[in-house]
């Protein structure tokens, strides 16, 4: 089935680029919560849509171009777990740094994912413990790498006062800046080794990177200590927390 859900993230990344490098700019709209959407975020999202319905046909899949009503998904125990463009802004400001999440969530818990940049045909994916990173046709096995001084990765368009002052105390680090579910890829394939968020984010923005992640052998867990969890909830907002090595 992973091998599947590259394909699919593939032909999602297919959609998404050819929007990306058309001529005209894409037109822009913003959504309740003022997040911008654009015609390649609802390209990418029918092709997903009807990939994972041929996949799994029993499997419900929750994605942040239709999200699903609570009474509606308050007992699913497995379900698809997608972003068909994370990195809206990245992909507005044409950097490149935007990804098709795809995660498969058991008993709350990212079971396999699949991050892919169609910008520069970079893949990770992850299932039963073990994550990858694919490039240009190079395939290899990733797993996190200590380092000292740690190199902290921040989101791109998302700084805050919190994130600033725990930088302040943090002690001797170096810092990068990267977009979209990159962050957690960073971690996972061992050049980063802390990922902290304290800005708002959803579960659909969290749940590819955190399987990547943790089958490479880092912690996702809130500010008291908790792994991220993703059983079904009315809200579908994540606390604030940390991806690291340690």
């Amino acid at each position: 089935m992973l091998e599947q859900l590259c394909q699919l993230a593939r032909a999602a990344g297919v959609e998404i680029m050819q929007i990306y490098n058309a001529e005209q700019p894409p037109d822009i709209l913003h959504k309740a919560d003022n997040s911008p959407v654009t015609a390649a975020d609802i390209a990418a999202h029918h092709v997903i849509l009807d990939g994972l319905s041929r996949i799994t046909p029993d499997i419900p899949v929750l994605s942040e171009e239709s999200p699903v009503s609570w009474p509606e998904r308050q007992q699913w125990q497995r379900y698809w777990l997608v972003d068909p463009l994370d990195g809206t802004k990245e992909f507005i400001r044409r950097n490149g740094e935007f990804t098709v999440n795809i995660a498969l969530i058991e008993q709350g818990v990212p079971v396999a994912g699949v991050v892919y940049a169609p910008a520069t045909d970079l893949m990770y994916f992850a299932a039963e413990g073990k994550a990858w990173k694919e490039t240009q046709g190079d395939r290899r096995q990733i797993q996190v790498q200590q380092a000292n001084p740690p190199l902290v990765v921040v989101s791109r368009s998302h700084a805050d006062s919190e994130l600033k002052e725990y930088l302040q105390q943090l002690g001797e680090h170096q810092t990068t800046s990267v977009g979209s579910s990159l962050k957690f890829c960073l971690v996972a394939e061992g050049k980063a080794q802390l990922y902290p968020r304290f800005g708002p984010t959803n579960i659909w923005d969290t749940g590819a990177g955190h399987a990547v992640a943790k089958a490479a052998g880092a912690h996702v867990t809130d500010w008291t200590g908790k792994t991220l969890d993703y059983t079904p909830r009315e809200s579908f907002l994540n606390p604030g927390f940390r991806v690291s090595v340690f």
